[in-house]
């Protein structure tokens, strides 16, 4: 290994699994001998990682239908992380220097299989791009609630990592008015001045369904939904005929202190289904492999001229992961939640 490399690396690991909803003190961050790649491994020293909400659920109990490994007492936390290349082995096709993409963040270093990782190809100009959360919501914008010119679109949980990019892919693919869902006027005054929605509903200032009414007086054709709950709901009493829902998460469930992280039930009128003719569907990348370089692709053009902002919360170092993640549940950021390295 290079001299200069250090001896010990820092990563965040669980102190104690939470009984509800994770505090910092159910983290530690804690040093560690310097990763030693093996054959076919790189060595990654991380730049920036990316919170999200579904480590949540990784470390609750239900967690059989989720495609990922779940979280128990020690393990260290993952998630999409951008680095740099420090060694990598004969004849790899990355290098030291590379930029690259891949699922071990939550630590300064990273031993990371080579298949495993996706170099930075150039589609987006800024590197940290790399962690927005945007193709989903794009792929269900596009496969299964196809906007189209004129629709009214609702988006819930617009301040998050994923609202915040789909309210403005819906109208760059077609909406007329957008309508938005949130926690705190300060993120409405900003979902309105910042990212071009019509009209926000406020979670916490009266039932949504008249808000709604108020903001769709006319209804709604698309909903593209992060969050379930009383807003799906909601949005089935304003839906026009013919509406399309796609439903891409279900945080009201995931993030609640009196569930285990991994269901949210919801009493939803299956009348309204029927009557109106909506289309219900949950959205699964799986299912649209084409998606990710589409998105990519466009993305970075819309992010070029400026038709599209990436807004994320930055969060400086390492020593302020553990708080990170108990303050996104708490819907203390706007956009994405970002460790900067």
């Amino acid at each position: 290994m290079p001299a200069a490399l250090p001896r010990t690396a820092r990563e965040v690991r669980i102190a104690a699994l939470p009984e509800g909803l994770p505090s910092p003190e159910h983290f530690a961050v804690v040093e560690t001998p310097l990763p030693e790649p093996g054959p076919g491994r790189l060595l990654v020293r991380n730049r920036y990682f990316l919170v999200f909400p579904g480590l949540r659920t990784l470390m609750g109990t239900e967690t059989d239908d989720v495609p990922l490994p779940p979280l128990r007492t020690g393990d260290t936390l993952f998630g999409p992380a951008v680095g740099e290349v420090v060694t990598a082995p004969d004849g790899s096709p990355l290098r030291a220097g590379d930029a690259v993409l891949h699922m071990l963040g939550w630590r300064e270093y990273a031993e990371v299989a080579i298949a495993d990782c996706a170099p930075l190809d150039g589609s987006l100009p800024d590197p940290v791009a790399y962690l927005a959360q945007g193709s989903a919501a794009y792929g269900a914008m596009t496969r299964l609630a196809e906007v189209r010119p004129g629709d009214v679109v609702f988006v819930t949980g617009a301040a998050g990592a994923v609202g915040s990019l789909a309210g403005q892919i819906s109208r760059l693919v077609g909406a007329a008015r957008v309508i938005g869902s949130t926690g705190s006027p300060q993120k409405a005054e900003r979902l309105v001045s910042e990212l071009g929605y019509d009209a926000v509903v406020l979670r916490g200032a009266g039932p949504i369904a008249p808000q709604l009414a108020d903001a769709a007086p006319e209804g709604i054709d698309v909903l593209l939904d992060t969050v379930g709950g009383e807003q799906l709901a909601a949005a089935l009493g304003a839906a026009r005929q013919g509406a399309r829902f796609a439903l891409i998460g279900a945080l009201a469930g995931q993030l609640s202190a009196g569930r285990a992280g991994g269901s949210a039930p919801v009493e939803i009128d299956s009348y309204q289904l029927v009557v109106k003719g909506i289309s219900l569907r949950g959205y699964s990348g799986g299912d649209h492999p084409d998606v990710e370089q589409e998105w990519t692709e466009r993305f970075g053009a819309w992010l070029r001229s400026g038709r599209i902002r990436f807004p994320y919360t930055p969060i400086a170092g390492i020593d302020h992961a553990p708080q990170a993640l108990p303050d996104l549940i708490r819907g203390q950021h706007f956009g994405a939640a970002i460790v900067e390295l």
